[in-house]
């Protein structure tokens, strides 16, 4: 069985690049023509919102698959969307995995015993797209309720060739608020960064990164460069890159001498990116794909200057 990190890291080198595309769909940036096409088949909101965001992130799939390894989907936007939303994340997730991406679900899971079972049963397909109901190769995970509500998950990477990413270091501006909490002149996150290269370093079995990852965002670059070196056997998943501000410059230490160990997502600026400046002026919703295209190679050689 091929391990998460190593069918990671090959489609990376593959595609000679670690960006990441998230895909966040949200009912009022999408173009007309969708919400359009979605509402002219009849149904309840929930039911059109659903259908349109599944369209939208196939053709985004279409659209990047060429270029990137991989892609993120955010569990919650088409959850809103009730029964029907769910039903296109799956069927997203599988679009994705046929296009041959990488599918990094974004849904945070995380519980006690039986129940976080459960969630990993359900999400962590790993290297067989059959092997669980939403087929993803990957998932977030919420670590705080204790390093014990992470091992069904462990247990279910290794079981099937799958990764989770723990949340460590995440990019948002109220991340201080628990997260910088000290005991023992030790922060929160260091400590659950401790215990993430632990585990990771277990499933490792020799090589250079387990599949035990972190999340560690882009708009802490201080943190990211002493966190890399504090989990040396740990892939990184650097969200905060592009709309919230992080650079090329602040993701760079993240990386190892071969380009590898991290990857660097963004949504909101590539799925959207037609929608503003310059991008909006060449394409705007006219030609949103070509848009979506432009975006994506913007990151992709912003990152291989970094």
């Amino acid at each position: 069985m091929t391990t998460f990190v190593d069918r990671l890291h090959q489609a990376i080198q593959t595609k000679n690049t670690p960006a990441l595309v998230g895909l966040d769909p949200r009912w009022d940036q999408l173009p007309e023509e969708l919400k359009k096409t979605a509402s002219g088949q009849g149904g309840t909101l929930d039911c059109i919102h659903a259908r349109a965001y599944e369209a939208f992130c196939s053709r985004i799939i279409d659209v990047v698959a060429p270029l990137v390894p991989a892609v993120k989907p955010q569990s919650a936007f088409f959850e809103a969307c009730g029964p029907a939303g769910v039903e296109a994340l799956r069927n997203v997730i599988k679009a994705a995995r046929n296009a041959g991406l990488i599918v990094i679900c974004d849904a945070k899971r995380g519980d006690i015993g039986s129940t976080a079972q459960a969630y990993a049963a359900a999400y962590l397909a790993g290297e067989d797209p059959d092997a669980a109901p939403f087929a993803a190769d990957c998932l977030t995970v919420n670590p705080y309720m204790g390093v014990d509500t992470l091992q069904p998950f462990v247990d279910r990477a290794q079981q099937v060739g799958a990764g989770i990413y723990v949340l460590v270091r995440t990019s948002n501006p109220g991340a201080r608020d628990f997260q910088d909490r000290e005991t023992d002149s030790t922060k929160l996150f260091e400590n659950v960064a401790d215990r993430v290269e632990e585990l990771s370093l277990d499933l490792a079995d020799g090589s250079d990164y387990g599949s035990i990852g972190a999340v560690v965002g882009a708009t802490y670059p201080k943190e990211l460069s002493e966190l890399r070196q504090r989990m040396p056997h740990v892939p990184l998943l650097i969200p905060g890159y592009g709309s919230q501000g992080g650079t090329a410059a602040d993701v760079a230490s993240a990386f190892d001498a071969n380009g590898l160990g991290a990857i660097v997502n963004s949504s909101r600026g590539i799925i959207f990116g037609f929608r503003s400046g310059k991008l909006a002026e060449e394409y705007g919703e006219a030609k949103w794909e070509a848009g979506i295209e432009a975006a994506t190679k913007l990151m992709i050689e912003d990152l291989a200057a970094r």
